[in-house]
This record gives structure tokens, sequence and C-alpha cells, in this order.
């Protein structure tokens, strides 16, 4: 190992193994962030605190800083959740168990449920005949991969549970019909999915999806359910405006 730079960019030049074993580190590490909050989201919910609050007075803290430390429904996509395992299974074929990193992928496979939890509470554990819309398919904005994304499982859930899913993601709609066929209603725009819909679940943060227009919204849905799984919406707005509002890391 010595480090020298490019262009004033600094450059390390190591060993294979430890530079394989730093690209897994430097991947769990941010995926330990995201699984560490979602955790501390899950107890806030519990004892009446608010995750958001929590995150940004953890954020002031220099040794920590503010970044990936958002709660969710979830991490997804192709390198997390490949390098999560993949220093899992190094582990074990070196007689070592990854404790730590271990915890890190049950916790994210625990918390691409939450969306359907809080959606079968709202409608008190029958969601038969139910019309839930989805806002994002894709595991973050501005990419249609789908890989691990947590609307799968939501979708998959939600299908078990006997109800109808109308979705919208601004690019992975093919790549979700690719997967999952014609499963769910594909539709045109935001607007169009809340027609006659009983709730509506966001899975994916996508800027268009931020600021949507309420009170036409109101006007289309049957029910006013929003469980919001990345946690963009003002909830004392939504109460107001007759929603009944839910999201992660606060009651």
């Amino acid at each position: 190992y010595r480090p020298f730079t490019l262009n004033g960019y600094p450059i390390l030049i190591m060993d294979v193994p430890s530079a394989e074993m730093t690209k897994y580190a430097a991947n769990a590490m941010l995926a330990t962030r995201i699984s560490f909050m979602n955790d501390i989201a899950n107890l806030c919910e519990r004892v009446g605190a608010n995750v958001d609050h929590v995150r940004k007075g953890m954020g002031t803290d220099s040794r920590i800083g503010s970044r990936f430390l958002y709660a969710g429904c979830g991490y997804g996509g192709s390198c997390f959740p490949k390098d999560v395992k993949a220093l899992v299974h190094t582990g074990i074929e070196n007689g070592y168990h990854m404790r730590v990193i271990e915890a890190v992928e049950e916790v994210n496979e625990e918390q691409k449920n939450i969306v359907f939890d809080k959606l079968n509470r709202a409608f008190n554990g029958d969601l038969k005949g139910k019309t839930i819309a989805l806002w994002g398919l894709s595991f973050k904005p501005e990419t249609d991969d789908m890989r691990e994304a947590p609307a799968l499982v939501v979708i998959d859930k939600l299908l078990k549970a006997g109800a109808m899913i109308n979705v919208f993601d601004p690019i992975a709609m093919d790549e979700t019909k690719r997967r999952i066929g014609d499963v769910v209603t594909y539709c045109k725009d935001m607007y169009e999915a809340v027609i006659d819909a009983d709730a509506i679940a966001l899975m994916t943060e996508w800027k268009q999806f931020r600021m949507p227009s309420w009170a036409i919204i109101r006007k289309a849905m049957k029910n006013y359910v929003v469980v919001d799984g990345r946690n963009i919406y003002d909830g004392e707005e939504l109460k107001e405006l007759g929603f009944t509002y839910s999201r992660i890391g606060q009651k």
C-alpha cells in the first residue's frame, strides 16, 4: 500500500485482496448505516420519537455526518445487497461469522415488508379487494434497476393478500413488466394510478412525486390512506386534508 496523487486526486495502490476487501467494506458500511437507521426508526415508532429529529441530531456530530442516515423501506440494487452477501459468504468460507453484516442483511430484508405491514394495519388486516396505488418501482430514483427492489416484495405480499395494484414509475415500468408480467395495472402517470384507489404507497422518491396535487388526488380516491415509504411528505398537511398518513419512524 502506498498513496500518491494524480491530477490532484489521491490514488491508493494496494494488493489485490485488500483492494477487493476495500470495495466490499465500503458498500457494506453504507448499507450498515441504512439498516441501522431503519432499526432506529422502528424503535422510534414504538417509543414515540421522530426519526427525522434523531437523524438531524446525529448528523450534527462531525464523527458521524449526515449522509446515508435516512430511514425508509430498505435498500436494493446491485451493489449493496451483492457486496453485503459477498462479505457474509467470504466470512463463512474462512471460518468467521460477520455478525454485524449478517444483521445488516437481516434488518434490510425485514424492512422491505414495512410498507405492506402499514397498509395491512390501515385496513385492519383485510386487504382483499382493496386497490393500492404504488408510486415508484425501481430501487432508487433515476434508474430502471429493479434488482432487490422493495417494491417487488410489496407487490408480492399485496397480491397474496388479494389486493389489486396500480403502479407508476417514470422509467421502470418495462423492466417491472419483464419481471412480473401483467399481475399489476400499469398506469400512464401518478394521477391515473390513484383513480378509485384505497391507498397510495410511495416506494421510490422520484422528484415528480414530491409535490403532488393532494386536492385532486383526494377527489380521485375511494379511501384516503397514504403510506410514505421514503418520508418525503408533510404528515400534518396530509392529515389536515383528510388523509390517514403513516411514515417510517414516527407514529
